[in-house]
């Protein structure tokens, strides 16, 4: 059973200013969905939990109110959402697991299989050198709290869906303890795609069970400083996920 989140996540948490950036260009609207749609494909925000006030959201994302509220009309059609009004009313996450209403047109052919190869080796660049500059800090008591919460609640998602958003959120957790926007901004963009791609694959046991001791382990070595462990299982934990899509996905 999933856990209901309903307290309102501060609008300041780690993972959402990784996902929530202020909006660029002419496409407002669109870009709101987008972001908030993905924070929630992330779970960033989970099932249960409350959007942030309009009036936070639209600051954060540099809109309109009134663009905020047609973009989580949309999302709300889409049924990532559902508003209630009144006291106590608010935007609150549904449930939406691996939607597959929410992926973009996929190539198909050598182009399929093109768009593959370079996200898996893109992340095989930005995750494993994540890895390595997180182990470099020198991590506050809230830093290492974010990497074992998020840690845990890997270990203890109890559907395909719950596990693969806590193992996004771990991946853009080991990112933002970086201190970097840039690298935080390219992990999101990364885990986005690569979250999409494995909504395609069937949930394997044994790849799991590799995946959470690999997951383990980074962590472990971030928290004890060993940047050269923390690189290198990442490094096979990316290539390992990159074989199943290419072997999985035509």
């Amino acid at each position: 059973m999933i856990d209901s989140h309903t307290d309102t996540p501060p609008i300041d948490a780690p993972l959402v200013d990784a996902v929530l950036r202020p909006v660029r260009g002419h496409m407002a609207f669109e870009s709101c969905v987008e972001q908030l749609g993905s924070a929630i494909q992330l779970g960033i925000f989970r099932a249960g939990d409350r959007l942030p006030p309009e009036r936070e959201l639209a600051e954060r994302l540099s809109v309109s109110r009134a663009t905020l509220r047609e973009a989580i009309s949309a999302l709300r059609v889409a049924g990532f959402v559902s508003t209630t009004r009144g006291r106590g009313g608010g935007t609150v996450v549904e449930s939406v697991g691996a939607s597959e209403n929410w992926r973009p047109d996929q190539p198909s052919g050598p182009a399929r299989l093109a768009d593959i190869e370079d996200i898996t080796v893109f992340r095989s660049i930005i995750e494993p050198g994540a890895a390595y500059r997180a182990a470099q800090v020198d991590l506050s008591a809230d830093q290492r709290g974010l990497l074992t919460s998020c840690l845990r609640d890997l270990r203890e998602s109890e559907t395909p869906a719950e596990y693969r958003q806590a193992d996004a959120r771990l991946h853009l957790a080991i990112a933002t303890v970086c201190g970097s926007d840039e690298l935080s901004t390219a992990c999101n963009a990364v885990q986005i795609k690569i979250h999409q791609l494995l909504a395609e694959i069937p949930f394997l046991q044994k790849n799991i069970e590799s995946s959470e001791e690999q997951h383990r382990i980074i962590v472990q070595a971030i928290l004890d400083g060993d940047a050269d462990r923390a690189r290198f299982v990442m490094h096979d934990h990316c290539a390992a996920t990159a074989a199943l899509l290419k072997g999985l996905l035509k």
